[in-house]
């Protein structure tokens, strides 16, 4: 199956070897210059190197660190996902995740904090160098709003994950600048606002066919607007964007903005949101491209194939089927989601039982019965060549339009009850009010199993996330194993932060201070 892509390998193979000045691209120049003084020139070069920043935001991994998929890694955290695997020391990181006794040695953890580092320097060293580069105004103006979008994305995982780090907005230049400190959260957030402010002002609003997961207007007001949720959630207070205040109103008007004028829309039918079909559809407002262009080999640089992790790690392992092909069973799904979607229509569309499966399943540790149904190894998402494992080709959709009407009429949209009806209706379920409690309920059953879950329960305070991550006695039929290996307890004490990696904590040279509870 070949599918357009936004980032092929070329352009990954490029911004990581650009120290190879024999590049029949590059001018040639003394050796002893600095690579990034011969690279920066012309457009191509600064859309190469765009591609370099967009490409991380598909890693799913750290080369020889650890599998990270934020998807598994978010829903394993969440009440609606076990460990899994084929057994306790296959999953051992990460039913660590799974059950809140998260070492600072835990590799899961630092593939995350290597990640997101990756993708923020590329931004910020591309901001550094467009405005040298032979462009017009408008070319250099939309660089700068994706690559401001990019570097707030990045921030928006890292903080979320981590709460307490380092907050870069250029590069670093030589040994003076390796002793960084860790920023306040308010710094942080206040800089991911001030970037996602300045990318709606330059960003346009119709992303031809052809730019098929390039950044629009829309996808940054949606993102700014879960942002402040998230952030006025845990710190009771506002985000500061240079000039611009966004408090309650202001991340409203933004929804409002997107709904009344993107053009974005529910589908129909809820399942096509997690089809090939509706890749990039009406209702996808962010989403981010997998694929199997180029088809992938190597087991030792995964980051350099697009295919999506998160379905081959969640898919059955079923062996001799036509409909699912050998995933691993993490973030297998557990009874408390299934019971409160039980008499929903989306239960069959974001769960699949053991029962639907044909060939031969094996089944691993803290079996369930239920595997994601969203991104999983389904044949729909096979890829056409390379190593199976490697090529999934469902893209993940980050922010869809029925969780930019959830948001608005969580943050009092007078259009509230309209908002969360066009969401039950689409389904086939009859109105409820529009009260805080239904909102919520409704994001619950609306979007599980796509990483958002944990991030919603801790935002609504440590009582709530520790009635409803802590999860004891819950059992269903199929389960398999002793009781004690499903069963969760939240620790409130880390306030749902994962700890500093201590690599970086050593690293810091004493700068950096662990998170609280580890």
């Amino acid at each position: 199956m070949k599918r357009e892509q936004l980032y092929p390998i070329l352009f990954l193979l490029i911004a990581v070897f650009l120290s190879a000045c024999e590049k029949e691209f590059l001018d040639r120049k003394p050796l002893d210059q600095e690579v990034s003084t011969n690279f920066y020139q012309t457009e191509e070069d600064a859309m190469m190197a765009l591609v370099a920043v967009y490409d991380v935001l598909g890693y799913q991994s750290s080369p020889g660190v650890s599998w990270a998929p934020f998807v598994t890694m978010s829903d394993i955290l969440s009440d609606d996902s076990y460990a899994g695997g084929a057994d306790a020391n296959d999953g051992m990181d990460e039913n660590e995740l799974n059950t809140f006794d998260i070492p600072t040695t835990n590799k899961i953890i630092h593939a995350i904090w290597i990640k997101n580092y990756i993708g923020i320097f590329r931004a910020n060293l591309l901001l550094e160098k467009i405005e040298d580069i032979d462009a017009s105004r408008e070319f250099k103006d939309r660089i700068i709003a994706e690559c401001k979008f990019l570097r707030a994305y990045f921030y928006v995982e890292q903080v979320r994950f981590f709460e307490n780090i380092p907050l870069l907005t250029e590069t670093i230049k030589g040994p003076s600048g390796y002793d960084q400190e860790q920023n306040t959260p308010k710094e942080v957030y206040d800089q991911i606002a001030s970037d996602l402010v300045d990318a709606i002002d330059a960003l346009p609003e119709v992303i031809p066919p052809a730019e098929a997961g390039r950044i629009s207007k829309w996808a940054a007001e949606a993102l700014l607007a879960r942002v402040y949720l998230f952030y006025n959630g845990i710190y009771a207070s506002e985000l500061n964007a240079g000039e611009t205040v966004v408090d309650r109103a202001v991340a409203l008007q933004y929804l409002e903005d997107l709904i009344q004028n993107s053009g974005h829309d529910l589908f129909e039918d809820y399942r096509m949101n997690f089809k090939l079909a509706g890749e990039f559809g009406v209702e996808s407002v962010f989403e981010i491209s997998y694929g199997d262009t180029p088809q992938w080999w190597d087991w030792d640089y995964v980051v350099g194939g697009e295919g999506n992790l998160a379905a081959q790690m969640q898919g059955p392992r079923v062996t001799g089927s036509e409909k699912w092909n050998r995933g691993w069973s993490f973030g297998i799904v557990g009874q408390k989601l299934v019971d409160d979607l039980e008499g929903d229509p989306r239960l069959y569309h974001t769960v699949l039982f053991q029962d639907s499966l044909d060939g031969v399943l094996t089944e691993g540790y803290q079996h369930t019965g239920y595997f994601s149904n969203k991104y999983t190894s389904d044949a729909e998402h096979w890829g056409a060549g390379g190593q199976f494992e490697l090529n999934r080709t469902c893209n993940h959709r980050v922010i869809r339009f029925s969780d930019v009407l959830l948001m608005a009429a969580e943050l009092g949209s007078p259009n509230a009850q309209q908002y969360l009806d066009r969401v039950r209706d689409r389904v086939g379920l009859e109105s409820v009010p529009a009260t805080m409690e239904n909102i919520l309920r409704e994001r619950r059953l609306e979007l599980s199993l796509e990483g958002i879950r944990y991030f919603d329960l801790l935002r609504q305070g440590m009582a709530v996330a520790s009635e409803e991550l802590t999860v004891i006695g819950v059992r269903g039929p199929k389960y398999i194993g002793d009781q004690v290996i499903f069963d969760v307890t939240f620790d409130q004490a880390t306030k749902g932060f994962l700890p500093i990696p201590q690599t970086e904590i050593d690293l810091s040279g004493g700068l950096f201070r662990q998170n609280e509870g580890y």
